[in-house]
Order: C-alpha cells, then sequence, then structure tokens
C-alpha cells in the first residue's frame, strides 16, 4: 500500500504512525511545505521518504491534514495530481466550504470528505501518536459522490483504526461541530487571555492554578495557524454559537448579582447531565 500524507503534523503524523502499525509494509510518503517537518518525520520514522504533488499518482490513498484555508486552494490541485484510481482523503474541521471547492472537479469521484474528531493541543511531527483514532468519531459528508471502490479502500482503513463512523452532510457538520469543538476552543482562548491580562498586575495567580484550570485552558496551548481560519470559514455557525453562550454568561452573572443561589445552583445541577452525554467518549492522553 502506497500511501501520502499531505501535511506531517499531529494528525497527518499519528495517521501515517497508525497505517504503518497496521501494515508495516505499507510505504508512507510525507508532503509538506515546511522542510523541517519533514525531517523531523524521517527522523522519528513517521514517513520512509519525502514527495510532492508528483508522488500523488501512484499513491493508493492521499491523507490531507493542512490548515482549511490552504486545503480549499490545495484540494483541486491534489485531485488533479492524483491518480485515477486514488482516494484523497482530508481532516478539515469545516466541511461546507472544503466540499464546495471541488464540487465541479472532474476528480471528484476520488474524494472523500472526513473530519476525524481527535487530537490533542500540541502540534508538529513530535506531537504524532499512535492510536489517536482508536474510538473516536470520523464524520463522512456526501459518501455518495465518492466512487464506490475508492470509498471501500478508505473505510477499510478506517475499521482497522478502530474509528467510529457517521454520515452527516456538509451544512449540519459545520453547525454542530461549531458547538462541540469550535466554542470550547474559544472558551479555552478567551479565559486564557482574561488570566494572562489579570496576571500583568497579580504575578501570583498561576501559582494557585490548579487541574481545573489547566484542563480548562488546554485548548488555548492549539495553533492558531490552524484555528482562526476554522473560524473564518465557519463565520456564521461560531457567531451563532458565541450568541448563545455569552447570553447563558450574562443570565449567570445576573443570578449571582441578585444573590439567586438557589437558580445558581439548579443551572450547575441541570448541566450535570453531561457527564452522561459524554460518557464513553474517549480521552486522548498525551
Amino acid at each position: 500500500m502506497n500511501i501520502v500524507v499531505i501535511g506531517i503534523g499531529l494528525i497527518g503524523g499519528s495517521f501515517a504512525k497508525d497505517v504503518k502499525r497496521l501494515n508495516p509494509d505499507a510505504q508512507i510518503v510525507g508532503v509538506d511545505k515546511n522542510e523541517s517537518h519533514l525531517d523531523e518525520a524521517m527522523e522519528l520514522g513517521i514517513i520512509d521518504s519525502k514527495g510532492d504533488y508528483g508522488s500523488l499518482a501512484s499513491a493508493d490513498l492521499v491523507f490531507v491534514s493542512i490548515p482549511v484555508n490552504a486545503l480549499v486552494q490545495e484540494l483541486p490541485k491534489i485531485l488533479d495530481a492524483a491518480g485515477d484510481e486514488t482516494v484523497v482523503v482530508d481532516a478539515g474541521s469545516t466541511k461546507s466550504l472544503i466540499c464546495q471547492s471541488v464540487e465541479d472537479h472532474p476528480k471528484r469521484r476520488n474524494y472523500m470528505a472526513c473530519h476525524p474528531i481527535a487530537g490533542t493541543e500540541f502540534s508538529g511531527p513530535s506531537a504524532a501518536i499512535e492510536g489517536l483514532y482508536d474510538g473516536k468519531t470520523n464524520i463522512i459528508c456526501e459518501v455518495e459522490k465518492t466512487a464506490f471502490k475508492l470509498q471501500e479502500r478508505a473505510l477499510a482503513i478506517f475499521q482497522d483504526m478502530k474509528m467510529r463512523i457517521r454520515y452527516m452532510n456538509p451544512e449540519a457538520h459545520d453547525k454542530h461541530i461549531a458547538y462541540v469543538s469550535h466554542l470550547s476552543h474559544i472558551s479555552s482562548f478567551m479565559l486564557g487571555k482574561t488570566v494572562i491580562e489579570k496576571e500583568k498586575n497579580e504575578r501570583d495567580i498561576f501559582d494557585m492554578a490548579g487541574s481545573g484550570f489547566e484542563s480548562t485552558v488546554r485548548l488555548a496551548k492549539s495553533s492558531p495557524d490552524m484555528w482562526a481560519p476554522i473560524f473564518e470559514q465557519n463565520k456564521d455557525n461560531v457567531v451563532e454559537t458565541l450568541d448563545e453562550y455569552i447570553q447563558n454568561l450574562i443570565t449567570f452573572k445576573k443570578l449571582i448579582e441578585e444573590n439567586d443561589f438557589e437558580s445558581v445552583h439548579q443551572e450547575m445541577s441541570n448541566t450535570n447531565k453531561i457527564k452522561q452525554i459524554l460518557k464513553g467518549i474517549p480521552l486522548t492522553k498525551k
């Protein structure tokens, strides 16, 4: 099996490591605009060789894990270079604009629009870990537009990695992911910003930060290069979720101001049911 991974960071590198673990004879070719990422991936044994778009014609599968703004620009070129029997899979955290970018491409049948919901706050080839996708949900959009035999090839790899597959249209994906992923990253970034600004005047504040703060602000360590384009592409849904989130914060603040701590308790008690909703979602540890 000949696999090309475009973007050798956490997501692409972890995919490459799992392919190699499950298929030791697979040849992994890395493509990345950052030459140091390729050198590091070679040193770590994540990829077998370096390549470019000329490597795509002979690939069985191309896995694209680059920022979504670059993905919109590069995906048509990637399909241009792909072989007739190559399946191109992406890992973009938005789907509508990406799918639109290739909806009339002559090789649309070679593309499978995916979003494996997995990751950590770390980036770069050294962040790649085996088993990242084990038990994680992989959203597939517009599967009917992908050639069936190419679907089967990609799905077999996802099954070997023990991913859970869900099918969804791009618009529904972008709306739902704004709540469960994009909003949580914004919340983390803004919590980190608030504390950093306060810390300018109160140097001891981080001495008091415990595990609760660390886990809540963890996502603020994520790459702005990746997340700013996500917020841009999913702007309408992100703004809608922020409006709802801000309104909940305003309401909660008002209850405290009015000394209505019975309602404060009830609000938190009602939200405790999130424990049952999230039960069974595997956690990723670095």
